[in-house]
């Protein structure tokens, strides 16, 4: 039996057919400057973002997001490359919140065309924060005597071990209105004619529910990566994972360093009191 015209057409668009490609990045971590694993700064992120945003077929790029915030700096960076490298290539941008987008982990959610969270999902926290100790009275106590010599008068701001002074906390309060002023144009302009809520609601550093971010049009639909690509594009989309390569040539950390264990505990403990604050 001679195939149709129709048949053969059929049959080779079958066999020529490609299922769309969508790269996924996953942002984990708190946001900081230091170059070490879990931690998110535009150095190791940009490399994720150009490789993804370069797949000329791709018709959009996932970014997931799970993080309590950090770097004010960092997170800007990273939210200001998403956009620039979405407008740069035409692509829309799908972020989908996971545990948490707070603070500066929201700030980087915001470069997204939308915000898909969990219904539990943290976001918001649009606001600064600095956090320090005062150790006033306890060199005294253990009978040290510690010598500092400063060039400017202000140059020992924040010294645990001297009395808090009025005008040092003025200046940073003063520091800290700055950082927030810039975080609120940012989420004013990223969602634009989409925020259903007033300044005193939306930024005094409060989180909620992925369901009330919603309402407060913080994000835009509950929705999970996979389901919401696979009802965006086709069941048979592809989600590529983008992540950073390991070195071909990396061995383990053996033997005992007592140094590296302290680090390790520091940077846990460290991050452990940043999820903390949200509960996490």
């Amino acid at each position: 039996m001679t195939e149709t015209p129709a048949g053969k057409r059929n049959w080779l668009s079958r066999l020529i057919h490609r299922p769309p490609v969508v790269p996924v990045v996953r942002l984990q971590g708190v946001i900081a400057a230091d170059q070490r694993p879990g931690r998110l700064n535009i150095a190791t992120v940009e490399p994720l973002l150009a490789k993804a945003f370069g797949m000329k077929s791709a018709p959009a790029v996932a970014i997931v997001i799970n993080s309590p915030g950090g770097s004010p700096v960092q997170s800007r960076l990273i939210s200001k490359r998403i956009r620039d490298l979405a407008n740069e290539h035409n692509k829309p941008v799908l972020v989908f919140v996971e545990d948490a987008a707070a603070s500066g982990g929201y700030f980087i959610a915001v470069a997204g065309d939308e915000i898909f969270v969990d219904p539990s999902s943290i976001v918001g926290s649009i606001g600064v924060i600095m956090a320090t100790f005062g150790f006033v009275g306890a060199l005294d106590k253990l009978g040290i005597e510690r010598r500092v010599h400063t060039a400017g008068r202000n140059k020992s701001t924040l010294d645990p071990f001297l009395p808090e002074k009025a005008e040092d906390v003025e200046r940073i309060k003063r520091f800290e209105l700055d950082i927030h002023e810039v975080f609120i144009d940012h989420v004013k302009a990223g969602r634009q004619g989409r925020l259903k809520a007033d300044d005193d609601t939306l930024f005094t550093g409060e989180w909620w529910t992925g369901l009330r971010g919603i309402e407060l049009g913080l994000a835009d639909a509950i929705g999970d990566l996979h389901a919401t690509l696979r009802q965006r594009f086709g069941p048979d989309v592809v989600l590529k994972t983008i992540a950073p390569k390991r070195p071909f040539f990396a061995l383990p950390r053996l033997g005992f360093s007592a140094q590296g264990m302290v680090d390790d505990i520091a940077i846990s403990l460290e991050d452990r009191a940043w999820w903390a604050r949200l509960g996490l």
